[in-house]
Parts: C-alpha cells; sequence; structure tokens
C-alpha cells in the first residue's frame, strides 16, 4: 500500500508514461494466451513472418494505453502497429543470430547496477524528473522492492511493467544488433583514397544556365512514349508495392453567414450590460466562458482596441462588443495600479511534488521564517543551507526582474502583494518559497490594467451547417457517377474539385483534408468501389477547435491501381511536368549544343557565373545550388575544357573548366579517413536497420478489415 500511495502522490511520472506511448506500447502481456472470444483466424489482424497478431489483443492494448487520452485515434494504432511489427522482426533476427537478454542484464536495465548505471532508456525517458533531468531513484527504488516481494497489486501497475520490460528488451536487443552490423563494417583502403582525393580536388568552372521556363509549354510535344519511357528510367522511383486508388473529391465549406455573425454580436452586446453591473467579475466570466488574465499590462502593451477604448476609463467599465480576428468580445476594466518597473528578490526554494511534501516544505519555512524573524539566523546563512536551486549559495538572490520573468505565482506575489522587508510563502511548480521583496524600482510610474475578457467566436450556426449538408445531399443525388459530377463542378464558380493519388489500404489521410476518422472512412469507402463511382455519403470535417462541421466532402473513384508500375492513366497528370521538364531540357540542349557560353547568354539573357572551390563531395554550391549531376560533370573536365549541354534540375547548363587543382603531392592519413568514413556510416545503422528487417521481411497486414 505504501507504493501505490508514493504512485499517487508522483502521478505526474504515470502522466508522463501515458504522454510518451507514442513510443511506449503498455499491457501487452495482459491478454498473452487469451483465445479471441470469436474464435479462429479471422481476427488476426496481421502476420510478420507467419506470427499472427491478435485482434482482441490489439484493441485491448490500444484502449489501455489511449482509452483516457487525446491522441488522434488512427496515428496511435498506425504507432501500435509498427510496435507489434518490430518487437516480432527483432526477436526473430536476434535469436537468429545467437542474441538475448539475461535476468541479470534485465534486472539492471530496469533498476541500474551497483554504480546507479546501465539503465534502460525507456527507464530514463519514463522516470526522468521533467524538471531535473534526473531518475526519480527512490520510486524506481520502491517499484523493485515491490515486484521482488511480490507486493506490486495494482493490476494496471503490474501489467505495465510486464509491459515495460518488453519494451525495454526489444530496445536492447535492437541496440546489440545495431553493435552487430555496426562492428561488421569496414572501408576499405581503396574507398578511403577515393573518398580523401574528392575531398582535396578543387574545381573553380564558369557556367551558364539556361532555365526551363525559356521555352514554354506548348513549345514541346510530349506522347506516350515519353511517359513510358520516363517512367521506366525512374522506376524504382514510382513501382509500388502494394495496391492502390486514385480518388477525386468535391468540398463544401460550411461558412458562417452575416446572420449567424449579427446574432452573436447581439448575444455579447446583451451580455456586456450584465457584465458592467456583477459584483463578482470571476464567477461571471467563469459562467460565461470568460478569462482574466492575472498581469497587469500598461497602455502600449494592451490591443489597440483596448488601450484606446478602456483603459482610460473607470474601473468597472465595459468595452464591446468588438472584433478581433474571427471572435467578437467585451472586455471589463477590472483593476489598475502604478506598479513598479522592476523589483528585486530573494527566496528559499524547498523542492515539492505532491501534497505531502508542500506540506513539509511549508513547516520547514515556518520555522525558518522564525529564525529569521528573530534573529537567530540571516535570510542569506539560511538560502545557502536550505535552498535547493542554483540562487542558494547568492543568499537567495534573484536579483531585480521585469513583470512576467518570473513564474506567475511568484511573479503576482512579488509586483502586487509583498511589501519589502515582510516574508511571504508561495506554491510554484518548482516547490514552496520562502520570499522577501528587497527592492522596487518605478521608473515612469505609469499606470498598469487587468482586464477580463468574454469571447464568442464567429461561427456558423446550426441552421448554416444544416443548410450546406442539405445542399451536398442534392449533388450527391444528382450526380451518380464520376463524369457528372466532373460536369456539375465546371458548372458552379464556387466548387472545385482535387485528386488524390496513391492511397493505400490502410491510409487514414487524403490529400489536404484532415488525418483522422472522417478520411478514414473515405479510404474504406474507396477500396469497396467501383472505378467512377460517386459516394453515397458525406464525409463531414470539424474545425479542430470550435468542434463544429467546417466541410462536407463527396468523392469518386477515379482509378484502381495494381502494384508495380502504375498505368500511364494513372500517373500522367502527376509526371507530366517532370516529362514535360525533360523534353524542354532536351530541345535546350540541343539548341546549345553548338554555341560557346557567351553566345548563349547572349542568345537566352542570363549570365555566366563562377562556381569556386567545389569539391566532388558537395551536395549543394552556392549560386548553383544542389546540382549534382553538374559537379559529376564538372569534375570529369580537365583544365580549359568545355562541357556538353548538361539536364539539372532547374535548366540546361554548360561549363567551362577554370582551374582544378588537388593535393596530392600530401600523403593521406588512410587509416584516419578510412576510420572517419566507418563512423558515418556506422551512425546510420540504427535507423537504417529496422527499415531493411522490415522490407525484406513477410508482413501480412489486415487493419483495413478493423478500422
Amino acid at each position: 500500500m505504501a507504493l501505490i500511495s508514493q504512485i499517487r502522490k508522483n502521478s505526474w511520472i504515470l502522466v508522463v508514461m501515458i504522454a510518451l506511448g507514442l513510443g511506449g506500447f503498455i499491457l501487452m502481456d495482459m491478454t498473452a494466451g487469451q483465445q479471441s472470444l470469436f474464435g479462429g483466424s479471422q481476427f488476426t489482424v496481421g502476420k510478420v513472418e507467419g506470427e499472427k497478431i491478435d485482434w482482441n489483443r490489439f484493441n485491448r492494448v490500444d484502449q489501455v494505453i489511449y482509452g483516457n487520452s487525446g491522441a488522434e485515434v488512427y496515428s496511435r494504432r498506425e504507432n501500435l502497429w509498427n510496435f507489434f511489427v518490430e518487437e516480432i522482426l527483432i526477436s526473430n533476427e536476434a535469436e537468429g543470430n545467437g542474441l538475448g537478454i539475461g535476468k541479470t542484464e534485465l534486472l539492471e536495465l530496469q533498476f541500474g547496477d551497483n554504480n546507479m548505471q546501465n539503465i534502460s532508456p525507456v527507464i530514463q525517458a519514463r522516470f526522468g524528473d521533467p524538471m531535473t533531468g534526473m531518475i526519480n531513484m527512490q520510486l524506481l527504488s520502491q517499484y523493485k522492492t515491490a515486484i521482488q516481494n511480490k507486493t506490486l497489486t495494482d493490476p494496471s501497475i503490474r501489467s505495465f511493467w510486464a509491459q515495460q520490460e518488453k519494451e525495454i528488451i526489444k530496445d536492447r536487443l535492437q541496440s546489440k544488433l545495431t553493435f552487430m552490423v555496426e562492428k561488421a563494417m569496414y572501408t576499405p583502403s581503396w574507398m578511403a583514397e577515393m573518398s580523401n582525393k574528392d575531398l582535396n580536388q578543387r574545381m573553380t568552372f564558369a557556367y551558364v544556365k539556361v532555365p526551363m521556363d525559356e521555352l514554354d509549354n506548348s513549345e514541346v510535344s510530349i506522347s506516350d512514349a515519353d511517359f513510358k519511357a520516363y517512367l521506366k528510367e525512374n522506376e524504382s522511383r514510382y513501382s509500388l508495392e502494394e495496391e492502390t486508388r486514385s480518388i477525386a473529391y468535391v468540398s463544401f465549406p460550411v461558412l458562417p453567414t452575416s446572420e449567424d455573425s449579427a446574432a452573436i454580436r447581439n448575444n455579447l452586446a446583451e451580455l456586456a450590460a450584465e457584465f458592467e453591473t456583477t459584483e463578482d467579475d470571476s464567477l461571471f466570466l467563469l459562467n460565461n466562458q470568460g478569462t482574466i488574465d492575472p498581469t497587469f499590462y500598461k497602455k502600449d502593451e494592451l490591443s489597440l482596441e483596448l488601450a484606446d477604448n478602456l483603459f482610460d476609463s473607470p474601473v468597472g467599465s465595459v468595452y464591446g462588443p468588438y472584433k478581433e480576428g474571427n471572435a467578437y468580445k467585451i472586455a471589463k476594466l477590472l483593476d489598475k495600479q502604478v506598479l513598479p518597473d522592476s523589483v528585486k528578490s530573494r527566496h528559499i526554494l524547498i523542492r515539492a511534488t505532491n501534497p505531502v511534501e508542500f506540506a513539509s516544505a511549508e513547516k520547514l519555512l515556518d520555522s525558518l521564517t522564525t529564525l529569521i524573524q528573530t534573529g537567530v539566523e540571516s535570510f542569506d546563512s539560511l538560502a545557502a543551507k536550505f535552498g535547493t536551486d542554483g540562487t542558494a549559495q547568492l543568499g537567495g538572490d534573484l536579483g531585480y526582474v521585469t513583470q512576467g520573468t518570473m513564474v506567475q505565482p511568484f511573479n503576482d506575489l512579488i509586483f502586487m502583494e509583498a511589501v519589502p522587508g515582510r516574508l511571504y510563502q508561495v506554491n510554484t511548480q518548482f516547490g514552496r518559497h520562502l520570499v522577501e521583496v528587497t527592492g522596487r524600482k518605478f521608473l515612469t510610474n505609469e499606470a498598469s490594467a487587468r482586464v477580463g475578457i468574454i469571447s464568442e467566436s464567429i461561427v456558423p450556426s446550426d441552421e448554416t451547417q444544416n443548410a450546406v449538408y442539405d445542399r451536398v445531399l442534392a449533388f450527391i443525388g444528382e450526380n451518380r457517377d464520376l463524369s457528372s459530377m466532373e460536369a456539375a463542378v465546371d458548372k458552379s464558380p464556387g466548387l472545385s474539385m482535387e485528386n488524390v493519388y496513391g492511397i493505400k489500404e490502410n491510409d487514414f489521410a487524403v490529400g489536404a483534408l484532415e488525418a483522422g476518422g472522417s478520411s478514414r472512412n473515405l479510404v474504406r469507402w474507396a477500396f469497396g468501389a467501383a472505378e467512377g463511382e460517386v459516394s453515397a455519403d458525406i464525409y463531414s470535417y470539424q474545425d479542430p477547435i470550435e468542434f463544429y462541421d467546417n466541410q462536407y466532402v463527396v468523392a469518386a473513384l477515379v482509378s484502381v491501381q495494381a502494384p508495380g508500375l502504375p498505368d500511364l492513366a494513372n500517373i500522367r497528370s502527376e509526371i507530366e511536368p517532370l516529362v514535360i521538364n525533360k523534353k524542354k531540357a532536351e530541345a535546350i540542349a540541343a539548341r546549345i549544343a553548338s554555341m560557346d557560353m557567351s553566345a548563349i547568354a547572349s542568345e537566352y539573357n542570363v549570365t555566366i557565373d563562377t562556381a569556386s572551390n567545389v569539391s566532388f563531395s558537395q551536395s549543394f554550391v552556392g549560386g548553383l545550388g544542389s546540382e549534382p549531376d553538374v559537379i559529376a560533370a564538372a569534375s570529369g573536365l580537365s583544365n580549359g575544357a568545355v562541357s556538353a549541354p548538361i539536364k539539372g534540375k532547374s535548366g540546361v547548363f554548360k561549363l567551362v573548366m577554370v582551374n582544378k587543382t588537388s593535393m596530392e603531392g600530401v600523403d593521406p592519413n588512410i587509416p584516419q579517413i578510412r576510420q572517419q568514413m566507418s563512423a558515418i556510416n556506422r551512425g546510420q545503422v540504427y535507423s537504417g536497420l529496422i527499415d531493411g528487417i522490415r522490407k525484406n521481411a513477410s508482413i501480412k497486414d489486415y487493419r483495413f478489415k478493423f478500422y
């Protein structure tokens, strides 16, 4: 019970655990060994190397981890799926290479060795104090004792710890595999010598660039053969590993009408009279979703609207309604004071994170207050003995600060309440403070104001939303195939059609539409629809802040694309600009092939530029940009040589090598270069290893059957 009590006191740790859920997946053991309530493989959400991932287990883990969180449901399931897959792959790969985790090693990873070292990154992330970054070893030790004594009785925490062990094991095995691959990597001498040559060779060349837009699109003709040739040349880039869908959709925005705006303004106008006469501003603001900013602002720190119309009014005055951004507001002048421009203070901070610790800190500070007030001890000496922050050795001195520099409770105390020379106590996120104001500066004696504001966003009324919805229903009823939908959009100036290509079966985002449930439902419809079919359902999207329906979407299935190279009809519009640029480059290259650089510059009204001190290994050159083909071509030129036209990313280039030098006379330190190259390559192993394993694994994904 003592441990459970301690866990509850340190509830922030559990909050951190949940917040880190995207990297950690709890309670895998909770359902281990359970049979599906419905039986059979129909509840298999996926298979990894023949090993099934059960939907019951997957869903229970999802609910326990994220059931009360605000995380987007499809994003969290995507992360959960990746964990299930990677856990199996890493486990199989480690077993095949004779790697494992011993009992002693696992204990050290969870609780540290005798020197409190070797703790897993999983534990470091979950049990690190967000304020100090230090691991809460006391709580960790209590967990260890409870687990060893079998007194950890809370089922959710027990299950959490069992799953955490799995996460720690996966992380450790992945690190071991990474280390093994890193150690197997070797850079041969010839590669180090080539790298050294590339690094030490320097080129200065003059170049001229003819941009692609020197030719109008109408000046080049493209055929199906050109498209097919481009796809063949870029097969690895465009080849698909799974079936995809392409859709077209029409979005109907839901916007507030002038009547909606007027109704919101009138509502606030009626509220303004009550706001001015209320005797309890705080309660009134609370009941009407208003806010009180505890900070006092000078006139030039307020919005121009309030500075001109409220600041110089008597306290208690109300201004508005007035429009600010996408909302109408009313504001009340709650208080007005002349506050110091800066305040000097000192404090003694006793760290506290829970009610018991705060109560203990208060008792200690009460005792210290008595010692100071009776003259037994000085503030400075007690700060040095008991202070727990960096100011302790300075006698707790915080120096002069302006308003807003300190956290809010501390700021309000020293600027608005504290009398210099008196002692006060205040709680902040850091703990409990004993505070004394030791100096105040008034530079201008300018008054500051505190304001309460009630705001109401200008959003469409239910009637407006319903009217747009009815319009969309009529649109669907009149247009039941893609061609009729396209014709209807052409006749409606306010509508446009968007095309989205390459949608996969488990996607939950569609083009510019917001990711989430509506987009996921649209994708599921697309994978059950026929080509040319228009959705019978309307897909509603909500404003992420105001939570009203801000757009309705109607979709049509344009095409179905099998794995492999896409059909030309399905990708034509996507690659057309690239094919046109390729044809433009060929045409420009043919025109300038026999011209010298001066003639090219004159013909196309461009300048001759120079790239200096360029090495082959550079990916970006100032003035030139990212043009790897240009740098590669330059490296093959001798001094004075002129290149053939080079088709780059941004245009067609022609070069003259001005000077190419190398440092071949300097003996290269091949072992050092080899070591540097190996270090760079090894640094890429961790991120690339799991991707490589996944690419070569047999993974069957059936998530689309469940959500």
